[in-house]
């Protein structure tokens, strides 16, 4: 199941694309997309409770830019 949220404070596209790899790489995610000039962060899952994977994704997000955040 594909889902969207908003991600705001990306400093560049390139932290985007470093965001992307690393939620991709996050257990439970099939795929991941972050579009640097709409803020918007789409996950494919096939997980019916997101809650562990928008923590280890907001995780993964603060380690490549620490001012990041994943709104709900």
């Amino acid at each position: 199941m594909k889902r969207n949220y908003k991600i705001i404070n990306i400093d560049c596209a390139n932290c985007a694309l470093k965001m992307e790899q690393a939620i991709s790489r996050i257990p439970g995610v099939n795929s991941a997309r972050v579009n640097f000039i709409t803020g918007k962060l789409s996950i494919d899952s096939d997980a019916e409770d997101m809650t562990g994977i928008l923590e280890q994704a907001g995780d993964a997000c603060r380690k490549i830019d620490r001012n990041a955040k994943i709104v709900l």
